[in-house]
C-alpha cells in the first residue's frame, strides 16, 4: 500500500507518497493560505489529488500538523496558524478527500520517521525532539508513536527549566501563561533573548552560533548556557523515560557542538552511573515531519 503524507505548516503544504520501503514516489509543496481555513482544507485536497496522479495511486493519507486534537472535543488546538483552531481538522478533511485519514502533531510525526527509518531505526524507544521558533517532542516505543490519554506524550517543551539555577529563576514569561518553560530557553527566540539580557546585543541564534565559531566571547558563553540548559532538560527525559536514542531536529539541531557538548553535561544530572543514550542529529532533516505522517498507517496514531 503506498503512504501519502502532508505537512501542514504555517507557511508551506508539502506531500509525499511513499512505497513500501519508504522511497519517495512523488512530491509536491503550494503555500499554505494565510488564515484561510477552507482554503487550506482545499489545497491539502488539491495536493493529494497531484500526488495521487503522479504516483498512480496514493492510499491512506496521514497529515501533521501544529497542534493537537483535543480528546475532550474533537476540535484542533494549540496551533500556531490560529485558523485551524477550535476546527475539527480531521473530520473535515476526511469528508473532503472522501477516505479516512490520522492527524499526529508535526512534532509526533517528526521523531516516528526518524524512529522507523531514520537516524533511530531500530532503536526500542525514541525522543525526538525539535529546537526551532517553538520547542516540541515526541515518543516512540517499539515503532509506534506514544500519544497518551490526553494526547499530549513528548510535550517536553511546557516542563520548567529543571535544576534551575537563582538567575534563571523565575524564567521568562511563556505564552502558555506559565514562568521558565523549557521552550523560552531552548527556543532560537530563547537563546536570542537569554544572549541580549546579558550582552545587551541582539542578534538572532544562527548569528550567535555564527559569530560564536569566529571566537566572540560572549556568544560562545550564550551557547555554553544553552548547552547546559539543554543537557538539564534532556536529562530530565532520561530520568523518566531512559530512552536509546534522543534524535534533534528543527533549525538549533544543525549546532555540530551539540552532540558532543550535551552529552558530556547531561551525566551530572542522569540518575546513573553511565549514560548510554545517544544523542543524534535527524537523518532526514526537513522532509521528517512529512515522512512521519506518511507512516502513520503502518505504525497507529
Amino acid at each position: 500500500m503506498l503512504r501519502c503524507g502532508i505537512d501542514l505548516g504555517g507557511t508551506k503544504i508539502e506531500g509525499i507518497v511513499l512505497d513500501e520501503q519508504g522511497a519517495v514516489l512523488a512530491r509536491e509543496r503550494v503555500a499554505t493560505p494565510a488564515g484561510d481555513y477552507r482554503a487550506t482544507l482545499n489545497a491539502i485536497s488539491a495536493i493529494v489529488a497531484q500526488l495521487e496522479h503522479h504516483a498512480g495511486e496514493c492510499g491512506a493519507v496521514g497529515v501533521g500538523t501544529p497542534g493537537a486534537l483535543s480528546r475532550a472535543s474533537g476540535l484542533l488546538k494549540n496551533s500556531n496558524s490560529v485558523c485551524l483552531n477550535g476546527r475539527p481538522l480531521d473530520k473535515d478533511l476526511s469528508a473532503l478527500l472522501g477516505r479516512p485519514l490520522r492527524i499526529a502533531n508535526d512534532a509526533d510525526c517528526f521523531v516516528l520517521s526518524e524512529a522507523v527509518d531514520g537516524a533511530a531505526a531500530g532503536a526500542a524507544v525514541v525522543f525526538g525532539v525539535i529546537l526551532g521558533t517553538g520547542v516540541g517532542g515526541g515518543v516512540v516505543v517499539h515503532g509506534r508513536l506514544l500519544q497518551g490519554p490526553n494526547g499530549i506524550a513528548g510535550e517536553w517543551g511546557h516542563n520548567p527549566l529543571p535544576w534551575p539555577r537563582d538567575d534563571e529563576r523565575p524564567g521568562p514569561a511563556c505564552y502558555c501563561g506559565k514562568y521558565g518553560c523549557i521552550e523560552t530557553w531552548l527556543s532560537g527566540p530563547g537563546l536570542a533573548r537569554d544572549f541580549a539580557a546579558v550582552s545587551g546585543r541582539l542578534l538572532s541564534a544562527e548569528q550567535i552560533a555564527q559569530f560564536a565559531a569566529e571566537g566572540d566571547a560572549a556568544c560562545a558563553a550564550a551557547l555554553a548556557r544553552y548547552e547546559d540548559r539543554l543537557a538539564r532538560a534532556l536529562a530530565s527525559v532520561i530520568n523518566i523515560l531512559d530512552p536509546e536514542v534522543i534524535v534533534l531536529g528543527g533549525g538549533l539541531s544543525k549546532l555540530k557542538s551539540l552532540y558532543q557538548n550535551v552529552p558530556a553535561v547531561w551525566g551530572r544530572y542522569v540518575f546513573s552511573d553511565r549514560v548510554d543514550t545517544r544523542l543524534v542529529p535527524a537523518q532526514h532533516g526537513d522532509a521528517s515531519g512529512v515522512r512521519g505522517a506518511a507512516w502513520l498507517w503502518e505504525n497507529g496514531s
